[in-house]
């Protein structure tokens, strides 16, 4: 049976695409290949020495923690950016501007937050206008905090655009509550393994849910964040509360706010002109302007159809309030909404690969043919071109090697023990001998060598981060699968319906998420074995169902967040009926899908009727 036939019936049923292998697995050398750790630091500058990455690297340094927290309102000592913020958001102005908003949100944490982020309110010396691209971006991300943690309650006094920060919390989570936002947390997968989950005292996993202003959910965004913000990706991992009760709370928005989001570039960036788009872009309707900031923040729920929808009118709204009071120009031909405003795609002016993974190329260089080296992608992988050092963690992991120093010792300059000297044969008749000569009917020293030991191989799989959508392409990667002895493996996949695929050249497979009519799970089990032991672990596949675009079921739409819905309205949700509550209810009919999808957001009550 050929390839394509094989892979094709290992999830029938239930996909209707085969399974593809993506790489032929070159066989490893029981002995380890030796490396320079020089020649791989030289390797990791060549691959990231490029004007994108140096200005990305740049818009993303920090401030030493122990600088941050000396930040005041007012002192002498502030860092330059903060000096220029203070003078635009006095504490006065923080007041007016957010009067409901939590207690944790002070204006002392905004300006540390602020100073952990030199790039963000910078003195640009190439003749860029500094206070003005200030004021920009402070304006664009309070309107965005308007949407993503307002009040949005039209009755009270304060216009909705004053709103903001209203929450610290996801609506209806507290501190300690069991079961959510820890999927991840598996260690049998590589999310699990790279961000390791903390515990409560009763052994479970933390809960990752949103917290601050960007509400950071998942141990796969607060692990990066941690080690943004610490080093260390323990710290938060282990105290997620942290993200809420100090400036971590405002410091997570502006985190989001200052990086790339690959093929996406940061806000930052469009903002300050950094980014500008390619002929690609601006075929797709990505060109500078607040409304592109939306297409980074939500583009996947609110941009791309034929009207704009409400959750973007908000922000258009809130931006044009923040932008008059923060003395921002709005030109008439700015674009605000994004509406017909393709997602970014690798095309793109911005589309920066930050990750490692493995290159799955050919070398004739080495024995093996192997590259013995890894190269940038641009989906999320446990290795960072962010953090130095990480391309030596991506060749050491990925291959059989031996890194060593410029004096040949093992690891770059760590020493290894001196081997046991053999002895020098010496003349029994020597006077000088001292050393005792065994008669020639003394037994043969007893051979105390333990026997060799085969150990088990560990199974790993890395995956999709978070659900897919149905149809799509999805990559299951094995190769991070190790064993201890060096032994060639091979790799067995088990799909939910019992057929299997095998072979040593079936570390990645690739097929096409099956099609599903509601969000469905299926775990795919991996054995993987040295072919006398082996070990199993399972990979999760979460797919959601397609966007149906307001497509009809039975003799009522189908609900679908790209839809502008009015009081009245009532929509077909995964086989469900609900009808969108009168005025002034109806006006959440239209906003956070996870907060009001009917049926399944946590607050879908406030807004939807189950009829």
């Amino acid at each position: 049976m050929n390839k394509r036939t094989l892979l094709s019936v290992l999830i029938a049923g239930a996909c209707v695409a085969p399974f593809m292998a993506q790489a032929t697995q070159l066989q490893a050398s029981s002995e380890p290949y030796t490396v320079k750790a020089s020649d791989l630091q030289k390797k990791e500058q060549e691959l990231t020495n490029f004007p994108l990455m140096a200005s990305v690297k740049s818009t993303i340094r920090t401030l030493d923690n122990s600088l941050v927290e000396q930040i005041e309102p007012g002192k002498s000592t502030n860092p330059e950016n903060v000096k220029r913020v203070e003078g635009i958001i006095k504490a006065s102005d923080w007041e007016y501007l957010f009067p409901l908003r939590a207690p944790e949100y002070t204006y002392s944490n905004f300006l540390k937050a602020v100073g952990k982020f030199p790039a963000l309110c910078q003195t640009y010396t190439d003749g860029r206008n500094s206070d003005a691209i200030c004021r920009k971006s402070l304006a664009t991300m309070f309107a965005h905090f308007a949407q993503e943690t307002g009040g949005h309650e039209s009755w009270r006094p304060e216009a909705e655009w004053r709103q903001a920060l209203v929450y610290v919390r996801e609506m209806g989570w507290s501190e300690g509550q069991k079961g959510g936002y820890n999927g991840e947390c598996n260690p049998d997968v590589w999310q699990g393994q790279t961000w390791p989950c903390g515990k409560d005292k009763d052994g479970d996993f933390v809960s990752y849910f949103g917290r601050g202003a960007k509400q950071l959910s998942y141990n796969y965004n607060y692990g990066p964040f941690s080690e943004a913000m610490y080093g260390d990706v323990r710290v938060l991992l282990d105290k997620p509360e942290l993200v809420a009760d100090t400036w971590l709370n405002l410091a997570s928005a502006i985190f989001f706010f200052a990086y790339p989001q690959p093929p996406k570039p940061s806000m930052l960036q469009v903002i300050d002109g950094t980014w500008q788009p390619n002929d690609h872009d601006k075929a797709n309707g990505l060109v500078p302007g607040f409304g592109v900031t939306t297409q980074i923040i939500n583009g996947g729920v609110e941009c791309g159809g034929p009207t704009e929808i409400a959750q973007s009118q908000n922000r258009i709204k809130y931006y044009k309030e923040f932008a008059n009071y923060l003395k921002v120009p709005v030109p008439s031909n700015e674009v605000l909404g994004c509406a017909n405003m393709k997602q970014f795609d690798e095309g793109g002016a911005g589309a920066l690969k930050i990750y490692w993974e493995q290159d799955w190329g050919w070398s004739a260089d080495t024995p093996s043919g192997q590259t013995y080296s890894c190269q940038l992608v641009g989906y999320q992988t446990p290795f960072s071109a962010f953090k130095e050092g990480d391309y030596t963690k991506c060749v050491k992991h990925y291959f059989n090697v031996n890194v060593v120093g410029e004096d040949g010792t093992s690891d770059g300059g760590s020493v290894t023990p001196a081997p046991t000297p053999t002895p020098t044969p010496v003349d029994p008749t020597d006077e000088g001998n001292t050393t005792p000569v065994p008669d020639d009917n003394t037994p043969a020293p007893e051979d105390n060598t333990p026997a060799p030991v085969n150990h088990a191989p560990i199974a790993k799989i890395a995956g999709p981060v978070g659900a897919v959508e149905a149809g799509k392409s999805v990559s299951l990667n094995a190769s991070g699968s190790t064993d201890e002895d060096g032994n060639h493996l091979t790799y067995t996949w088990t799909a939910p319906n019992g057929q299997t695929v095998s072979g040593d050249d079936k570390a990645i497979i690739t097929f096409n998420a099956p099609e599903v009519a509601a969000a469905t799970q299926y775990p795919i089990n991996l054995t993987v074995s040295d072919g006398e032991l082996s070990s199993t672990t399972t990979y999760t596949l979460n797919v959601q169902a397609k966007q149906t675009n307001g497509g009809q079921t039975g003799t009522y739409p189908t609900w679908t967040s790209k839809t502008k819905w009015k009081a009245g309205d009532i929509v077909n949700n995964r086989g469900q009926l609900f009808q969108c509550k009168p005025y002034p209810y109806s006006g959440w009919c239209n906003n956070a899908p996870s907060y009001y999808e009917p049926g399944k957001g946590i607050a879908w009550q406030d807004a939807w009727t189950a009829l």
